[in-house]
């Protein structure tokens, strides 16, 4: 097995239809490859879904699929950690449900990204908002000095010259982010003191950065993202005050590298509002090879 996908799910049954629907349908890949569901006690349907529909579907296009059902939201990272402990895959691609495919041949070209870089041990997509003209949602992550956090080209075109070169950054988002699975082993996977969400994949990526493995960012791979609703509005999570508890236990852990990096500027940690489209509008998407 070349590639094991982990998504996960709780409630948000529309969203996560489309977007694992087109993950299966749409991926152009030639290596066999998997897709590891964990669904984290929803109840709006989303699991029976997966049992059925989504497996149906993924029959029909040669993909074995594997749901775990836990009885109740037990967070993000012990979640992906559980699909971890399951996967067959040499690479293990982690993905959102709220992610879907823009390069249909995104898994290949993250993997080659990542083995042509040198130290390479995570590669992350170029994300793009799923409406015209496609703006940059993240195409790669910048930490200050002070921790702070900066989506790199957030609202900026998806064509702009500075955000269409590969190279090294501090950090990447795990909404589609790519890592050998020894190397995860190795090193371990997600902490579970980030529970439930925020900053563990952060977290993750300086991991494996202080033990001598690059961040690669790979512009070639472009995802649609219908950002934060994976996060938010989810009625158990009070999504801004675990943003800043996990924050500062990043800047804590951490800050003895970010100090001393090149990040980017604080003015340039200022979130941009960014004006969205409601996810029910959104028709149907442009793919590319």
């Amino acid at each position: 097995m070349t590639f094991s996908l982990i998504t996960l799910s709780h409630n948000k049954l529309p969203c996560t239809r489309r977007c694992i629907s087109a993950l299966i349908a749409d991926s152009v890949v030639d290596e066999p490859w998997e897709m590891i569901v964990v669904d984290n006690g929803s109840t709006d349907g989303s699991a029976e879904w997966c049992d059925t529909e989504l497996k149906a579907l993924a029959a029909a296009h040669s993909v074995p699929v594997t749901v775990i059902h836990n009885p109740g939201n037990v967070g993000c990272s012990l979640a992906r950690n559980m699909a971890i402990a399951a996967a067959h895959g040499k690479y293990l691609v982690f993905i959102d449900n709220d992610v879907m495919p823009r390069t249909r041949r995104w898994m290949p070209v993250l993997r080659d990204a990542l083995t042509t870089a040198p130290n390479g041990g995570m590669a992350g997509a170029k994300m793009v908002y799923p409406w015209p003209p496609y703006p940059i949602q993240c195409a790669g992550v910048g930490i200050s000095r002070r921790g702070h956090v900066c989506f790199l080209g957030r609202g900026e075109p998806i064509d702009a010259a500075e955000h269409n070169l590969p190279r090294v950054v501090q950090c990447l988002i795990s909404a589609c982010l790519l890592i050998p699975a020894d190397l995860l082993r190795e090193h371990g996977g997600f902490d579970e003191a980030f529970h439930p969400v925020q900053f563990e994949d952060f977290d993750l990526v300086y991991r494996l950065r202080a033990a001598g493995h690059q961040a690669v960012y790979a512009p070639a791979v472009e995802m649609y993202h219908f950002e934060s609703v994976t996060t938010q509005g989810t009625p158990t999570v009070r999504n801004a005050a675990v943003v800043i508890r996990n924050g500062l236990l990043f800047q804590q852990r951490w800050h003895r590298l970010f100090e001393n990096e090149n990040g980017p500027p604080e003015e340039a940690c200022r979130w941009r509002k960014i004006e969205t489209v409601p996810f029910e509008s959104i028709g149907s998407l442009p793919l590319v090879e």
